[in-house]
C-alpha cells in the first residue's frame, strides 16, 4: 500500500538475497571513547525474536522517479527481516537501506574526513542533517564528491539521509531557512540548501528532526514532506526523537504516507521504546538507533555481553550492534576510529558471526531489567 516512489533507477533494479543467519566468530574493544558513540537508548526490546526466511522469494514492483515509469525488478518478499548475507533491508517506501549507517553528528571541520574514511571502508548509508549546529551538511557533501569523483562510488550507491530540524533545535545565529516563514516554507528552504549542501538533486531519506511544539505544525511539515516525495524529489521520510506513542499513532492516521523510518537514542531513560517499537514492528516502520553505545554501559560492559564476546572473539560493540541488528534495528554509528569502522561493518557483513538464542535471551534480560528500574526510579 505505500508508495513505491524512489529516488533512482538503480535502487528499482537490484534485487537482494535474503539468507538465514549464520554462527559466529569475533575480539574485543576498549571501552568506547567519548568520540566514539553518542547513543542514548530508547525502550524495551521484546522478550521474543521471529525470524521468517524466504528462500528464493521475491515481488515484482513497478517504480516512478521523477514521472518516468521504471522497469520491474525484484525485492525480497521478506524485505524486513534481517538476513546476514545482505547489508541491505528494504524499506516500506521500496528504498534500499543499509542495516548500519554512518552518523555525522559533532564532526566538526573532520566531518568531510570522516565521511570520506567511512565510504572508503564500506559504509554506504550516511545520515547528516540540515542543522549548523551540530552538523556540518556542506562537508557530507564535500566527502561525496571526492570519492564519486575518485571512482570509489557512484551516488546511487549511497543511501543519503537528511533532516528538517524546527526552529527550536537551531542555533539562533546560523538556522539554515526563514524561522519567520510557514512550516511549509521553512521544511521546503531546508531542503533546498540540503540538496545545495550536499551536491545532489535527490534524498533517499527526510526526517523529521522531532515533531513541533503543535500536532498541527507537526502535520503540516510532515504534509509537505510527503509531497516531497510524492514529487519524487525524496525516496523515503521518517520522524527522529519522537517519544510520545500518541504522536506517532496520530501521525500515522492523518498521513497519506506513513514514517519508513523512526530514529531515536535507544535509552532505559526511555524504556527503549518498547512500546513505540512494538507499533513500529506492527506498521513497518523501520526503527533506527543512535547513541546506542554511549548510552548504555551497563549492558555494553555487562556480564553476559563480556562473555559472549569473549567466547566469539569479538568486541562488546560488536556484539550489542549484532543484537539490535538480529531485533530489527538499524543502528548509527559514529565513531572516528578506522579500526571500530571495520569492526562495526564486520556486524553486517560477516555471514559467520552470529548470537546464539541464549545470548540474545541474556540480553533480552537486561533490558528488562532496565526498563523495571528505569520504571522504579
Amino acid at each position: 500500500g505505500a508508495p513505491v516512489l524512489l529516488p533512482c533507477s538503480n535502487r528499482a533494479e537490484v534485487a537482494i538475497n535474503v539468507r538465514p543467519f549464520g554462527g559466529g566468530v569475533s575480539k574485543p574493544r576498549s571501552a568506547p571513547a567519548v568520540d566514539r558513540r553518542s547513543a542514548r537508548p530508547s525502550s524495551c526490546l521484546p522478550a521474543t525474536f521471529t525470524l521468517m526466511c524466504v528462500a528464493g522469494s521475491s515481488v515484482g514492483l513497478i517504480r516512478s522517479f521523477r514521472g518516468v515509469s521504471l522497469r520491474a525488478s525484484s525485492v525480497p518478499a521478506d524485505s524486513k527481516t534481517p538476513g546476514p548475507g545482505s547489508m541491505w533491508r528494504t524499506t516500506a517506501a521500496s528504498v534500499r537501506m543499509p542495516r548500519m549507517i554512518y552518523g555525522t553528528a559533532w564532526k566538526s571541520e573532520q566531518t568531510a574526513e570522516l565521511v570520506e574514511k567511512a565510504i572508503e571502508t564500506g559504509f554506504r548509508g550516511i545520515d547528516t542533517a540540515c542543522q549548523p549546529r551540530h552538523y556540518r551538511e556542506e562537508l557530507v557533501g564535500e566527502a561525496l564528491q571526492r570519492v564519486i569523483s575518485k571512482g570509489l562510488v557512484e551516488r546511487k550507491d549511497i543511501f543519503l539521509q537528511t533532516k528538517f530540524t524546527p526552529p527550536p533545535g537551531q542555533d539562533p545565529a546560523s538556522i539554515p531557512y526563514n524561522p519567520r516563514a510557514s512550516v511549509t516554507a521553512q521544511v521546503l528552504e531546508s531542503f533546498n540548501v540540503s540538496l545545495r549542501n550536499l551536491g545532489t538533486n535527490y534524498i533517499d531519506s527526510l526526517v523529521l528532526h522531532s515533531p513541533l511544539n503543535t500536532f498541527e505544525k507537526t502535520a503540516q511539515a510532515w504534509k509537505t514532506m510527503e509531497d516531497l516525495q510524492l514529487q519524487g524529489k525524496v525516496g523515503q521520510i521518517g520522524i527522529s526523537n519522537c517519544y510520545d506513542l500518541s504522536t506517532l499513532q496520530n501521525l500515522c492516521k492523518d498521513a497519506r504516507i506513513k514514517p519508513a523510518i523512526l530514529q531515536n537514542r535507544f535509552y532505559a531513560d526511555t524504556l527503549y521504546d518498547t512500546n513505540l517499537r512494538k507499533f513500529c514492528d506492527e506498521n513497518n516502520i523501520i526503527y533506527q538507533s543512535f547513541w546506542t553505545l554511549t548510552a548504555n554501559p551497563g549492558l555494553l560492559y555487562s556480564p553476559q555481553v563480556r562473555d559472549a564476546a569473549s567466547r566469539l572473539d569479538k568486541t562488546e560493540a560488536q556484539i550489542l550492534f549484532k543484537y539490535l541488528s538480529m531485533k530489527g534495528i538499524v543502528p548509527l554509528t559514529g565513531t572516528k576510529d578506522l579500526t571500530h569502522m571495520q569492526q562495526d561493518l564486520e556486524v553486517i557483513s560477516d555471514q559467520n558471526f552470529n548470537l546464539q538464542e541464549e545470548d540474545v535471551s541474556a540480553i533480552d534480560d537486561l533490558i528488562f531489567e532496565a526498563c523495571k528500574n528505569a520504571r522504579d526510579e
